[in-house]
């Protein structure tokens, strides 16, 4: 019995668990990754467009990593996020959320999001239950949960004028969604693909440790931008390739069922 524990053991020791502390292994920009990568991964497709986030009003669903991370790089492009939620209903700061607030609420107190509007005072306001999605944006980035954003509510953002969404959580846009945003010809970044830096960063985490290094915080996020920027580039290509240009959704489809039906084949198994 411990004999087969030690080879199991030997056999999976390299690498395999991911997310550590620092202290022993762990990778930079852990914490950031999904909501970093979703926000290169709509910033590149903002600029088919011709377009970036800067000056644009964005709404972020959620309060957790993704959601607070995800804010904090639009910030960083220059957008303005004015409402974020969690699962009792959502607030609206036309100046801009205030991010530190946000941190201070949900990694400090633990609180709901319902106190930002009583500790920010003036212009924020806190709505209960409702839908975030009836806000006015230009970039909306789903970032909670599975099915939160509905086909009413893809009508309300195109109505609104939204003009790119990007899933940070797994399948945060229902099939209905997402038709009525191909439809209405709003850029769309299915999670398949855009939410691919918390599985990218894992990877550079275990690169990290084969080579017995540690990277800057700089540095991984370099590599992260440049990650998801080739998953956009890729998807992109696909799509284009197989007549759908600018369809997102196929081009992480087909892109993903070839590679790994190139693997497979490759190995002998088909």
């Amino acid at each position: 019995m411990f004999g087969q524990y030690k080879r199991l053991t030997n056999r999976y020791e390299a690498g395999v668990l991911t997310g550590k502390g620092l202290d022993y292994g762990g990778s930079r920009v852990r914490t950031e990754a999904t909501g970093y990568g979703a926000v290169y991964f709509v910033e590149r497709m903002l600029a088919t467009r011709g377009t970036d986030f800067a000056g644009k009003r964005a709404v972020v669903s959620g309060a957790g990593n993704v959601a607070i991370y995800t804010m904090e790089k639009i910030r960083e492009f220059g957008g303005k996020v004015v409402a974020c939620s969690d699962s009792s209903g959502y607030v609206v700061d036309e100046s801009g959320i205030d991010l530190a607030l946000v941190k201070e609420i949900k990694e400090v107190r633990r609180e709901r999001i319902s106190e930002y509007a009583r500790l920010k005072g003036t212009g924020a306001h806190y709505i209960a239950n409702g839908s975030i999605w009836s806000v006015p944006c230009e970039v909306a980035m789903p970032s909670a949960t599975q099915n939160e954003l509905t086909g009413k509510d893809a009508r309300d953002l195109v109505d609104n004028g939204v003009i790119a969404v990007g899933e940070g959580a797994n399948m945060p846009c229902t099939p209905d969604a997402v038709n009525v945003f191909q439809e209405a010809g709003v850029l769309f970044a299915p999670g398949k693909a855009a939410n691919a830096g918390g599985v990218a960063t894992s990877a550079l985490e275990m690169q990290q440790n084969a080579s017995r290094d540690s990277w800057s915080f700089e540095q991984t996020e370099a590599r992260l931008a440049q990650i998801m920027h080739s998953i956009h580039d890729i998807c992109a290509e696909t799509a284009e390739d197989y007549g759908a240009k600018g369809d997102y959704v196929l081009g992480a489809n087909i892109a993903g069922f070839v590679r790994v039906a190139e693997a497979m084949r490759a190995l002998g198994v088909i």
